[in-house]
């Protein structure tokens, strides 16, 4: 070995012990959903040790306990909602904690549930559902999972673009998600938006059907992201970029073929994760839907899971847009400083990091356009003309 290539080796290594993970075992909580399926994976097929780390997955019970426990430190990160972990940036409804989003973890794969009952009166969709509340004398309820979350803006929105005021002509609730179906089979709910299986698993023991899917609501919309604390962010660098990485990897590997999608549904099944039939779960992340109704068909806006890196880079105009939600809908009381506040949270460093690790493509841009359900454009531009445009909100 000459005295050059011995110095470049020592460079190497000391290069590799620089950036070694500065923690190996990370816990992470996730809820029993089928959007968890990367984290599910990742530990399944090994590539968190490939990256010099070990995920410890833990089956948490709602998502302020998430919210909770990211906070106190007992998890290190989580599969959580993108609206939460903004909503706990800029302390709605709790104290406020410094947070960060190291990636997304899917797209689409929500849907919004009315009750059978509702449908054999002949509210199945947004405008027929509009129709039946203006002529009828009883009021509405219906159930999202958190009150900053994706749920609960997707159906909020999904609402007022019908012409339903959410806030004023019906009443909004918070419900987990393992309890949505039993609720709306006991009366106590007309409909909720929720993630899978609990939207098919309505339709299957007939209590329900499917009025839209989120991805009608927003294309391509952003779901849930790894969340974990700024302060957890600043002091383990490594360790989120390895862990980054691993979940991109496992995100690839689900999207590949219909079989791995199939073996990923058979996984999650398992008691140590979502403890549920495959079968509850297969159809609709092989993107085969049906409405309850008899329509069947193949769902171009389900679930993904990585889409070339689409699917999981981290654009702060995703982030900007729940808070713009929260300003319309009367969380925020004070307009924030939104792509300050974006670039804050959204550690899009880090995930250029682990995305150049495993040669994951970066789109050029920090922001995307996206058209939704009631043809407004949102692209991360204006969004204090955006939040107020809107004729049904609740602005202070």
């Amino acid at each position: 070995m000459t005295e050059q290539t011995g110095r470049q080796a020592d460079g190497s290594a000391q290069v590799m012990r620089s950036t070694q993970p500065e923690k190996q075992l990370i816990r992470i909580g996730y809820l029993p959903l089928a959007d968890c399926a990367s984290l599910v994976m990742a530990s399944k097929l090994g590539l968190d040790e490939k990256y010099g780390i070990k995920i410890e997955l833990s089956r948490e019970m709602s998502w302020a306990g998430v919210r909770d426990k990211l906070n106190s430190g007992e998890l290190d990160a989580a599969h959580v909602l993108y609206g939460l972990v903004y909503g706990v940036q800029m302390g709605i409804g709790g104290q406020q904690h410094d947070m960060a989003v190291l990636m997304n973890l899917n797209h689409s794969g929500q849907a919004v549930t009315l009750s059978a009952a509702l449908a054999r009166e002949g509210a199945r969709d947004g405008e027929s559902l509009a129709r039946h509340m203006r002529g009828a004398a009883r009021p509405f309820a219906f159930a999202h999972t958190f009150p900053t979350g994706n749920h609960a803006m997707l159906l909020q929105y999904w609402l007022a673009a019908h012409g339903i005021d959410p806030l004023r002509d019906a009443r909004v609730m918070t419900v987990p998600p393992s309890q949505m179906v039993a609720a709306l089979r006991a009366g106590q709910m007309d409909g909720f938006c929720a993630g899978e299986p609990w939207g098919y698993k309505a339709i299957v023991e007939g209590v329900g059907v499917t009025a839209v899917t989120s991805g009608q609501i927003w294309p391509e919309h952003p779901g849930k992201v790894l969340g974990t604390s700024a302060a957890f962010a600043r002091a383990h660098p490594h360790a989120c970029r390895a862990l980054i990485a691993a979940v991109l990897e496992a995100g690839r590997w689900i999207d590949a073929s219909d079989e791995h999608r199939l073996a990923t549904a058979g996984a999650l099944a398992e008691p140590a994760y979502l403890n549920t039939p495959q079968e509850m779960l297969a159809p609709r992340i092989l993107g085969h839907y049906q409405d309850g109704l008899g329509r069947t068909w193949h769902e171009a806006q389900g679930l993904r899971f990585h889409g070339d890196g689409a699917v999981n880079f981290p654009y702060l105009s995703d982030g900007m847009w729940f808070m713009t939600q929260h300003r319309r809908w009367g969380l925020l009381r004070d307009e924030p400083d939104y792509q300050a506040v974006a670039g804050q949270v959204n550690r899009i460093d880090l995930y250029r990091q682990a995305a150049e690790m495993t040669g994951t493509p970066v789109p050029a841009s920090l922001m995307r356009a996206s058209t939704l359900c009631d043809g407004v454009v949102w692209d991360g531009s204006a969004p204090e003309t955006y939040a107020a445009s809107f004729a049904i909100g609740n602005f202070f």
